[in-house]
């Protein structure tokens, strides 16, 4: 006997305080919520986030230069909501979004379609865990 069975996408429970920092982190971010949403569906290059093709997208409000883009997208992976893809030669430049990046990206889609604008001490509290995050 043969039984088939429905696949779910299962969903990964976080801390609170993991939730938090990401949530943080994606709101400090100077990144719109359209970009998250893309790449909830697909990867998403560096060269298309960056420059004016960031703000004609949706992505960005004002042109980010590569390296600076490359660092904040560095932070939102190891805060645990993007990926960096691979191909069979490595590293590629482009991104995707993680579970826990999907589940806040469905969230803020769910409440109007916007990041909430970071609080003053949202914002120093990031800036130290971005600057203690690099000291080791």
């Amino acid at each position: 006997m043969i039984t088939t069975s429905t696949q779910k996408e299962q969903s990964v429970n976080y801390s609170d305080a993991t939730r938090k920092r990401a949530e943080r982190a994606l709101s400090c971010s100077p990144f719109l919520l359209p970009l998250f949403a893309a790449m909830r569906n697909e990867s998403i290059p560096l060269p298309m986030m960056t420059g004016q093709s960031g703000v004609d997208k949706g992505y960005t409000k004002t042109p980010l230069a590569e390296l600076w883009t490359e660092r904040h997208l560095l932070w939102l992976i190891k805060v645990g909501l993007l990926r960096r893809e691979v191909d069979g030669q490595g590293i590629t430049d482009s991104f995707r979004l993680t579970p826990l990046g999907r589940q806040l990206v469905a969230k803020w889609e769910n409440l109007g379609g916007n990041f909430p604008k970071p609080s003053f001490w949202d914002s120093i509290i990031n800036s130290i865990n971005r600057w203690l995050s690099l000291s080791f």
